[in-house]
């Protein structure tokens, strides 16, 4: 293996790992914090691709533009999701373990239906644009230029959004509520509607994701189940409820993908259950995780 096999490899990871990083990092705040394992997480980033390809092929409207447009759009549809069904699944459950066995039920439901309301807008079909498609080198590997800058723009979302969960009064709510919902209750934070922002926030995440995941892959409708058990997989890689870990999670598993696929293609995906499978039977708390 030569030096530009290897470093076609290991951007090649990176690459996929800023999309995975970011989609993780989404179901980490979930999970971790509103405490719904969302099977439903990857119809956002459908949900955010989709948006993207419609607003950029049918207006014109730069692909990178459109973040600031799809990410209101899916905060408001997830924040009312929380408001509306899994606060009232909250209060009514009788224990946080019965809450999140209805929760994981009811993330089934919105994701046919939001999977079955995408079919009927845009079809089965494979949807792509071309944005930025031209090759750049590095170091003797060619690279597209979308790729570089999906690369780039999801290291500056991943760090944009760590750095609010840390330094702004809404990030400490939102690290109080993971740590104690009852004392962080107590002290003054509204735990409905933290709750509800940390799971609208997830799902902005996704859809970031699936803006520069469109600007790369064609995308289709049934896009979205691959991509939520990639999340899965990063966020137990990285550490169950570290958003840091699943950062760094995301790009780990990304270069493994890349690797994978270099010697054989078909085996990607039986790649990352088996690191999911071994990860729970020899260290189930993660990078990170405590």
């Amino acid at each position: 293996m030569d030096l530009v096999t290897i470093l076609d490899i290991a951007i090649g990871g990176l690459l996929m790992g800023g999309i995975y990083a970011l989609l993780a990092m989404g179901l980490s705040l979930q999970y971790g914090v509103a405490r719904v394992l969302n099977i439903a997480h990857g119809e956002f980033i459908m949900l955010g691709a989709f948006a993207t390809y419609t607003l950029y092929t049918a207006f014109g409207i730069n692909p990178l533009l459109t973040l600031a447009i799809v990410g209101p759009i899916i905060f408001i549809i997830g924040f009312l999701l929380h408001r509306t069904l899994f606060t009232r699944l909250r209060i009514s459950s009788p224990s946080p373990g019965a809450f999140e066995s209805r929760s994981l039920l009811a993330t089934f439901g919105i994701l046919f239906i939001i999977q079955n309301l995408a079919l009927i807008g845009w079809g089965a079909n494979l949807r792509a644009y071309s944005y930025l498609n031209f090759g750049v080198n590095l170091g003797g590997a060619i690279f597209t230029a979308n790729r570089l800058v999906s690369l780039g723009f999801a290291i500056g979302i991943g760090l944009a959004f760590y750095i609010f969960l840390v330094r702004t009064r809404m990030g400490k709510a939102i690290r109080a509520a993971a740590q104690d919902p009852a004392t962080a209750s107590l002290m003054g934070v509204n735990i409905n509607r933290v709750l509800a922002i940390c799971f609208g926030l997830g799902a902005v995440m996704a859809g970031f994701a699936g803006t520069l995941l469109s600007m790369r892959v064609p995308i289709n409708p049934a896009m979205g189940m691959n991509y939520t058990i990639i999340a899965i997989i990063v966020i137990v890689l990285g550490g169950l409820g570290s958003i840091p870990g699943s950062f760094i999670g995301g790009f780990i598993l990304g270069i493994i993908g890349t690797v994978v696929t270099y010697i054989e293609p078909s085996l990607s995906l039986a790649a990352y259950y088996f690191i999911f499978m071994l990860l729970l039977l020899v260290r189930p708390k993660g990078i990170l995780g405590k």
